[in-house]
């Protein structure tokens, strides 16, 4: 299921991101500039984390095979690089669909293998931009070994115990977050930004969550 907004923007200023951080500590003749149930939802209590406790999480929930995901996955990316400290963002691939599973286990791969910084865009580009066909495990292999990764090394991971067995814990999560589309940002596994119109309104939820976040703790 693919999560579609009216007007996609694939590229936003650092200088715009900043200056979309809300304030979280406001007078009560202040309303708040997003509404639950609206931009956002609480997620049923007991909520559940991606990772670790610690700091404050902003996960993306996306996938190789969304088109959507490679429109986000530059915005993404400079969201990444401005989120205040204190904060973390993680990525965590979508296995939605038989189709998407070899994606989930891509990510895993490149992961465990030291690469995914420098192939997560590159990906995108090849099979959105330079339509390169990338959906199968061989196909993939395909495009990590073009990357200099070892292809024998790749498959490996990629079909490792452990990957399978990480996908499957992140399909159980997804579900408790109530993921139903990508790509949906979920903040510290307690708050999903919803119904927004624009990539730039997503980041600015997200930040506004995420300062409420650290205000909290």
């Amino acid at each position: 299921m693919f999560k579609r907004f009216a007007c996609p923007r694939t590229l936003i200023l650092i200088a715009g991101l900043l200056l979309a951080t809300a304030c979280t500590a406001k007078s009560g003749s202040t309303p708040d500039p997003y509404t639950e149930g609206t931009e956002y939802v609480t997620l049923p209590a007991p909520h559940q984390r991606y990772g670790s406790a610690g700091k404050v999480e902003v996960v993306e929930v996306f996938s190789y095979g969304c088109i959507h995901c490679a429109q986000f996955a530059p915005v993404a990316d400079a969201l990444s690089k401005v989120l205040p400290a204190g904060v973390v963002f993680k990525e965590l691939p979508a296995p939605f669909s038989a189709e998407w599973v070899p994606f989930a286990r891509a990510f895993y791969a490149a992961k465990q293998l030291g690469v995914l910084e420098r192939t997560h865009l590159a990906l995108f580009d090849a099979k959105f931009n330079q339509h390169y066909p990338i959906n199968s495990m061989d196909e993939l292999a395909d495009f990590y070994a073009r990357a200099g990764v070892d292809r024998a090394a790749f498959m490996a991971a990629a079909t490792s115990p452990q990957t399978t067995n990480q996908i499957k814990s992140d399909l159980a999560l997804i579900q408790k977050w109530q993921v139903g589309g990508t790509p949906t940002i979920v903040i510290d596994g307690k708050y999903r930004v919803a119904a927004v119109h624009s990539y730039d309104e997503m980041v600015a939820v997200t930040q506004w969550l995420v300062n409420r976040e650290l205000a909290g703790k």
